[in-house]
């Protein structure tokens, strides 16, 4: 009769100390992924928002802010829905869409058209408008160029330097439809205001942009 047999021999498996650190790598970076997916999911800021559109100059009230809640990056500047009833009241520094985040730099306590200021609407032809975009709060100067393009009635070249004024630009329309004209709206001086009205009507006034230090 034969004996009992003997089980087979299993030999236990040699696990590479390589294999193990990678997988204990690739577990840690998919839960590490995870933590960073949640964090960005669950991190949300309220903040507002335009929901009309407001010329510059305007006064913002609550009908043309709502809020929004979202995963905003820190390097963005929006005012938070807590601050809302700190900007109804002031003034739109620019001209906000519906739809745009508001940044506090695009408010403003200052009247744009100051006291002793006279508001000047200047039309510019596409090929007189600057290449550079005309912001609010732009110094620009108002010259008086002579009707006959600088000649005098004895027909020589007038050399005098034209005469100018200081101006801020408040607001700039866009371009208007077949014509390409856009209007400029300037704030000068009510010394200035009558002289710069009447270099527009004649049509002798161009605009210049000052240097950033107003020179």
């Amino acid at each position: 009769m034969a004996g009992p047999v003997a089980p087979p021999r299993v030999s236990a498996r040699r696990r590479r100390p390589g294999v193990i650190a990678l997988s204990l790598a690739l577990i840690a970076a998919g839960g590490a992924g995870v933590a960073v997916l949640l964090l960005q999911v669950g991190n949300r800021t309220e903040v507002v928002t335009v929901v009309r559109d407001v010329q510059v100059g305007q006064v913002l009230t609550e009908d043309d802010l709502g809020k929004a809640s979202l995963a905003l990056d820190p390097a963005v500047r929006a005012v938070r829905a807590d601050n809302l009833e700190s900007v109804v009241g002031k003034r739109a520094a620019v001209e906000l869409k519906p739809g745009s985040l508001l940044a506090p730099s695009q408010v403003t306590n200052d009247n744009l058209v100051k006291p002793g200021e006279q508001l000047v609407p200047i039309g510019l032809k596409p090929e007189q408008v600057p290449a550079t975009a005309l912001v609010p709060g732009q110094k620009v100067l108002l010259v008086h160029v002579a009707a006959a393009q600088g000649v005098t009635d004895a027909g020589e070249a007038d050399d005098e330097a034209p005469q100018t004024l200081t101006g801020r630009v408040v607001k700039a329309s866009s371009a208007a439809p077949g014509t390409g004209v856009v209007v400029v709206d300037v704030a000068t001086t009510a010394q200035d205001g009558p002289t710069a009205a009447a270099w527009v009507a004649a049509g002798t006034l161009r605009l210049v942009l000052a240097a950033p230090d107003g020179g």
